[in-house]
């Protein structure tokens, strides 16, 4: 396609093969209106409810009003010593491909390919949803762990990062969930409803990168990249303000 951007390494071109099924995003109504809703993504510190420290009688008790409110059998239980399981609902919200173990093709692979694992790379469909059952103590980069376990996806989990999503006075707040977090003990203290919080898997901007273990071809490929990007960015709001100055002309 004239309008897809992927760029890959030139050792790996032999290596990669695209299922491209559609743009991302292709058939998702939803998504402008998430984007225009999602103001403020970076709310670091947790909120004050989340802070809260439950003694066991009050994790007692918060569980029989959670499984009170469920409208499904996904309930929480308590477990003797003393910690909890239950289920939270993580929607995987990826802008970029994801990569799969590629299947196996007939035929004997190319001399490039030996002692290298293949793959495949594809969009996964926006608004994918996953139920996980864990526990009280299982921490958010476990959590990124079994989703991409689940989806046979080999790609470094650090390339991903949990978000807790709340709605509030028709505003979404986005708040990165650290990786030592526990994900079903924020969902016990929200309760079972989805706009008080709920779990999303995006990418993970704000992860160091380590720009030594990078070649020099690849380094520059990523600027050649960037500068794409910018140029494209700086088109988009040139244009976008050519057309509020022309609609003003006209108004005038």
């Amino acid at each position: 396609s004239p309008d897809c951007s992927f760029t890959c390494h030139y050792r790996c071109r032999a290596l990669v093969r695209l299922d491209c099924s559609g743009p991302p995003g292709a058939g998702d109504e939803d998504d402008g209106t998430e984007q225009e809703l999602e103001k403020d993504t970076n709310v670091d510190e947790p909120s004050e409810w989340e802070k809260a420290e439950l003694d066991q009688a009050q994790v007692e008790q918060r569980i029989k009003e959670y499984n009170s409110q469920i409208n499904s059998n996904l309930f929480m239980s308590l477990n003797k010593d003393g910690s909890y399981t239950g289920f939270i609902k993580v929607q995987l919200k990826l802008v970029r491909p994801v990569s799969v173990p590629a299947t196996k093709r007939a035929g004997r692979p190319g001399p490039r390919a030996q002692g290298v694992k293949r793959r495949t790379s594809f969009y996964l469909p926006k608004g994918t949803v996953k139920h996980l059952h864990i526990l009280s103590h299982t921490r958010a980069s476990e959590v990124i762990d079994a989703l991409l376990r689940k989806f046979t996806v080999v790609d470094n989990p650090r390339k991903f990062a949990l978000f807790e999503r709340s709605e509030k006075d028709e505003q979404v707040y986005l708040r990165k969930l650290a990786d030592d977090e526990q994900p079903l003990r924020l969902r016990l203290l929200a309760g079972p409803s989805e706009k008080v919080l709920s779990f999303v898997l995006k990418e993970n901007e704000t992860g160091e990168v380590n720009w030594d273990a990078f070649t020099l071809p690849e380094l520059h490929n990523f600027l050649r990249i960037l500068q794409r990007e910018e140029e494209e960015h700086v088109r988009q709001l040139r244009h976008r303000y050519a057309r509020c100055r022309q609609k003003m002309q006209e108004a005038l």
